[in-house]
């Protein structure tokens, strides 16, 4: 009698592990996609270099979000200004398993930096970022439908320091919708 509970209960186990494996990635998946659908949209706003050589520079970012069909990955891609001087910024964010990979300009063979790993949890991704022996972390969180702020961190002497921050508003066009008599 023992045995055939141990084995009832080694299939159910098997059938609940089974279970979770199947339906665990879907369903980050799909909380994934909803936080990359939430994404999509032009952004502006300003930001500010809070640490090292360029500390107190404010720039203003003028971004398109947009993500993958099937929900695995997104761009903003656009500019920043400072002053009168215009760079182009570009993210790019892809499913690469249980994790991501990208680019953050042209990656960390040219002038950017590489997305190593990623995580995506509720309204906000983590993903680590790398050039040569820099690493550190981008933070890209929504904050309501309209808002997403994006903080840029450093990895020094085993401390994660802040050195990016912007605060980004969705450009929403206000249209007036009436009738005409």
């Amino acid at each position: 009698m023992f045995s055939r509970l141990k084995m009832i209960a080694t299939g159910f186990a098997a059938v609940a592990i089974t279970t979770l494996a199947v339906i665990g990635p879907a369903e980050a998946a799909n909380r994934d996609k909803a936080f990359f659908d939430g994404v999509q949209g032009q952004w502006t706003g300003p930001g500010e270099i809070v640490a090292g050589k360029y500390k107190g520079t404010k720039f203003t970012c003028t971004l398109a979000g947009s993500s993958d069909n099937n929900g695995s990955g997104m761009t903003l891609d656009g500019s920043c200004r400072v002053g009168i001087f215009k760079q182009p910024m570009k993210a790019t964010i892809r499913s690469a398993g249980r994790t991501y990979k990208g680019k953050f300009l042209d990656g960390a063979e040219g002038k950017g930096l590489d997305i190593v790993s990623g995580n995506v949890t509720g309204q906000k991704i983590v993903v680590g970022i790398t050039r040569a022996k820099l690493n550190g972390a981008m933070i890209a969180r929504l904050q309501g439908k309209n808002t997403m702020t994006v903080t840029i961190s450093v990895k020094v002497d085993n401390t994660m320091v802040p050195v990016i921050g912007m605060n980004l508003n969705r450009d929403t066009d206000e249209i007036a919708v009436g009738s005409v008599d």
